[in-house]
């Protein structure tokens, strides 16, 4: 080989060496634009879909709001007019979703007050029950999930296991009308000890009120955090085992690492990266709430009001309810999506 090539050789080597890092750069924001623009096409498919699927649902939304009373077909006409019932099908969809995408979703059959409203006034209550669930929850299956795989194959592991899988599987009204019923109503010598439903017992204030509503929340919050945990418990535990394998934690112990050190800085990092998926999903929901739990508990979040609101049915509070709690689960997949690669960059490649 000649001098002369040699800085040729190098050059091209440089070249080489630039190109992944300038296609590195420039992947992330191809993945992110990809992402958002799936993100948006799926919230438009929500849209659509919220207004045809409910419309399946059998019964009268006018006839049920007149509670079963003897009215006229000129009344039952002046409604139908009044909510845009009378116009045709197409009609009513272009209306829907032109009011939709500037935030107006119409308004409620049942309460008559905008939709927006009744969302806004029920959405902190849900928040704060699915929310203090959700970071026990959370808490509680990483912990654990962490534990049982470090230890795996040992009582604890199959204790914790075994009890994830048990709670997980069991339907969470059916686990809240047995806590209603053993821990609220009492049974045998055991005296009723919190409220069988409801989030405030009324009359309180200041830190009273602040006491009266978390007594009325245990309840709710154990059934979710005993149905929910396991999830992330398999799922932490699962991520673990297979890095446990892993080269660089052999290395990390032969330079003398301690264990628990191994475990803290190498080993659970690396392991969180599904977890943390799992996380925005769950984080998603949060905003959802539970149907059945706040409807068990008469808990006056969301999900208490989506199963008032779709036995009427009153569509244009289903249908908002419905997009609401879609979105939630659309955006923070979409985000659980854009943070993954700062957390990986393999992903984005």
């Amino acid at each position: 080989m000649t001098a002369d090539a040699t800085p040729a050789l190098v050059e091209d080597k440089q070249q080489a060496a630039a190109g992944p890092r300038v296609r590195g750069r420039s992947a992330y924001p191809r993945y992110l634009a990809g992402k958002l623009a799936g993100a948006a096409v799926s919230l438009l498919a929500v849209l659509v879909t919220s207004f045809f699927l409910f419309r399946l649902i059998p019964g009268d939304p006018v006839k049920t709001m007149t509670g079963g009373r003897q009215v006229s077909a000129e009344q039952l006409a002046a409604y139908r007019a009044e909510f845009g019932l009378d116009l045709p099908l197409w009609r009513q969809f272009t209306d829907y979703c032109g009011k939709a995408l500037t935030g107006d979703f119409g308004t409620s059959y049942q309460f008559r007050a905008p939709v927006v409203d009744k969302i806004t006034e029920a959405l902190p209550n849900t928040l704060l029950l699915t929310g203090t669930a959700f970071v026990l929850y959370t808490a509680l299956g990483i912990f654990l999930g962490t534990r049982s795989a470090w230890r795996h194959g040992g009582l604890g592991d199959r204790l914790n296991t075994g009890l994830a899988l048990t709670l997980y599987s069991i339907p969470s009204f059916w686990l809240g009308l047995l806590l209603i019923i053993v821990l609220s109503v009492g049974i045998g010598p055991l005296p009723g000890m919190f409220p069988t439903g409801g989030m405030e017992s009324g009359g309180e204030e200041g830190f009273a009120y602040v006491l009266d509503v978390a007594h009325h929340l245990v309840l709710p919050v154990v059934t979710l955090v005993a149905v929910e945990y396991g999830q992330t418990l398999l799922v932490t535990r699962s991520a673990l085992l297979d890095e446990m394998g892993s080269d660089y934690l052999t290395t990390a112990r032969a330079k003398g690492l301690r264990d628990d050190l191994v475990r803290r800085r190498h080993a659970v990092p690396n392991a969180l990266l599904p977890t943390v998926t799992l996380i925005f999903i769950n984080l998603g929901r949060t905003v959802a709430g539970v149907i059945l739990v706040e409807t068990v508990f008469s808990w006056p979040g969301l999900g208490g009001l989506f199963y008032q609101a779709l036995s009427v049915p009153d569509l244009p509070l289903v249908q908002g309810l419905f997009f609401v709690f879609a979105a939630a689960v659309i955006l923070m997949n979409t985000l659980a999506d854009l943070v993954y690669p700062l957390l990986d960059p393999r992903v984005a490649r």
